[in-house]
């Protein structure tokens, strides 16, 4: 039994594609996607090799994107859906736009924090927490970042 319906894992299938297309600068395979409903509002991959920005993470990107489509920074009624556990800049990001839920593919124990290294998307302490819903698709998104990482370690070795 999964804790996840139907449209996470197409909304998890977009953020792989946009993932993969992240490949093609060179930058970690990360993927998310901003969905209302049915509707998908944005999505993006990282960008952090191509434009030069430490804060261009595709789930920083994405929910920009909505905002501009919305023509609001509150994200009420939103799912933000990510191949990897946002890192705190961007889980930061995700309560202060005040997402719904936050969908992820694969934890990231070094960095993640909705629920490994740390978990700002739940804190009782701020004023929103969201919804985490993890592990959609977590074998394709985590074998993606594996892949790249096995590539990257044999073109130095």
């Amino acid at each position: 039994m999964t804790d996840y319906s139907e449209e996470d894992v197409r909304a998890m299938e977009l953020a792989l594609g946009e993932a993969e297309r992240s490949l093609c600068w060179g930058d970690v395979p990360i993927g998310a996607v901003v969905t209302r409903g049915d509707e998908v509002l944005a999505r993006a991959g990282n960008q952090r090799e191509r434009l030069h920005d430490p804060t261009a993470h595709a789930e920083l990107l994405a929910i920009r994107r909505a905002s501009a489509i919305l023509k609001s920074w509150r994200l009420e009624g939103c799912t933000l859906t990510v191949t990897l556990e946002p890192c705190a800049m961007c889980a930061g990001a995700a309560v202060l736009a005040r997402l719904d839920r936050l969908v992820f593919g694969a934890k990231d124990p070094k960095a993640g924090f909705a629920g490994s290294l740390g978990d700002l998307t739940r804190d009782p302490r701020l004023n929103h927490r969201l919804e985490v819903t993890p592990g959609v698709l977590e074998e394709r998104c985590a074998e993606l970042l594996r892949a790249f990482f096995r590539e990257r370690r044999a073109e130095t070795s």
